[in-house]
């Protein structure tokens, strides 16, 4: 959630800056960025329960929700990697029809399209 442009391809860039693409943040994104944040593993400037409604309010990015069905289609994902987040990132894109924006070479494995950042292919 920490905004990096600079990680980020000039292909992927020019799409997150578009106005007329959507861009969405899973609620499973969220919860991930919770997990880490109470570890000490992710450092924000503020607790995530504040940060991360601000930064998709101002950025306009739409929250993405899990529902059962997002859940259950995780269960049909072949094992390429049990990182339960990634798992249902997967589900959620392939059932919505939505791209991931990755620097993640793990989501190759799976059935789902992909946006590349900086520093892997593109």
């Amino acid at each position: 959630m920490q905004v990096s442009p600079e990680r980020l391809g000039r292909k992927a860039l020019d799409l997150v800056e578009d106005p007329d693409n959507v861009l969405y943040l899973s609620a499973a994104s969220a919860w991930e960025i919770a997990i880490k944040f109470a570890l000490g593993r992710l450092p924000l400037p503020a607790p995530p329960e504040q940060y991360v409604p601000a930064r998709i309010q101002v950025s306009g990015v739409e929250p993405l929700f899990v529902t059962v069905v997002h859940a259950l289609r995780v269960a049909t994902l072949p094992f390429h990697h049990r990182d339960p987040f990634d798992r249902l990132l997967v589900a959620q894109a392939q059932l919505e029809g939505l791209p991931i924006l990755t620097a993640d070479d793990q989501f190759e494995a799976y059935h789902v399209e992909l946006l590349r950042v900086a520093g892997t292919r593109q």
